[in-house]
């Protein structure tokens, strides 16, 4: 049965013809430096099986060139399944799924031949569109970003490598029965200051609230390293246009895990970090870790006593 005629066989009232920008740029990664939507994704869309929308395109196979569909490699998919948890069934898939460039989804409008796949095609080529301006016009923030995500693997391969009496410790601390009360980093403990700063991090339950008068992208992958569900916020001196478009870079990095970033009403000249009920005080901003000799301690007071000033 063609892919057209399954279409038709669906009542009008059970399609939804229309996704926002946002739903559908969530969709769009970016595979071997191209922008590309996935098989099971535009089936998705398209409201019809993945098996049905390939096999529509394997009986046109001459209309998609490698530049217009292409297969992900075994390694590929199992980078695609850690980063996306809502991918995590491919891990079990006996073959590895298809990636369409913006190229191919305009040809499958012609393939598919429905009045769906042609308005819903229009619409994730409009989000294609709008996904490489941003990308062009934030080139340099995205490119510090994937930087730093490269060095916190490296990071995290680093810890694993010290040992097992580390690891347990930091077990403890991530499922929050140990956090360090106070201490000194002196200049030069960049790693030292950051794999303490994500343990501190990874220990919250519910949230982590940062006041601090410099951020940068370093900051917004510091926060990263919180659990699934903890919800970050940043409060800060001004959020101009730059910051915003950090924070912006961070979202379409990280779908899912939205950074609330907020200015604050009253000027602060020291930094402050909130994990769940627990108020810290330090004595440099997070994207000089290690830099200079700095102090942090846990205060000890109610966190309220800072929020209330904000």
């Amino acid at each position: 049965m063609a892919v057209s005629t399954q279409i038709k066989h669906k009542t009008t009232n059970s399609l939804k013809l229309s996704y926002s920008q946002q739903e559908i740029e969530h969709r769009i990664f970016t595979i071997r430096g191209t922008q590309v939507m996935l098989d099971r994704d535009l089936a998705e869309l398209y409201q019809i099986k993945t098996i049905a929308l390939n096999q529509a395109v394997k009986r046109n196979a001459a209309r998609f060139p490698e530049t217009f569909r292409f297969q992900l490699t075994p390694s590929e998919t199992d980078e695609l399944i850690t980063k996306c948890d809502r991918f995590k069934p491919l891990k079990h898939s006996p073959t590895t799924p298809y990636a369409f460039t913006e190229q191919g989804v305009a040809m499958l409008s012609a393939v598919l031949r429905s009045n769906v796949a042609v308005r819903l095609s229009v619409q994730i080529i409009e989000a294609f569109v709008a996904m490489r301006r941003f990308i062009v016009a934030n080139a340099g923030i995205l490119q510090r970003l994937d930087a730093l995500e490269q060095f916190r693997i490296e990071t995290k391969q680093e810890i694993a490598a010290i040992g097992s009496n580390f690891e347990a410790l930091l077990s403890r601390l991530d499922d929050g029965s140990v956090k360090p009360i106070e201490g000194v980093f002196v200049e030069g403990q960049v790693l030292d200051a950051r794999i303490y700063l994500e343990t501190l991090i990874g220990s919250a339950h519910h949230e982590v609230v940062l006041i601090d008068s410099y951020i940068d992208a370093r900051t917004f992958d510091l926060l990263e390293a919180r659990k699934k569900d903890v919800k970050a916020t940043i409060y800060t001196e001004t959020v101009g246009r730059s910051l915003q478009a950090i924070a912006a870079a961070h979202d379409v990095q990280y779908p899912g895990r939205q950074i609330e970033l907020k200015s604050y009403s009253n000027r602060f000249h020291d930094r402050f970090l909130i994990i769940d009920d627990d108020l810290y005080h330090f004595g440099a901003s997070f994207n000089e870790l290690g830099k200079r000799l700095f102090a942090f301690d846990r205060m000890g007071l109610d966190k309220n006593l800072i929020l209330s000033q904000l």
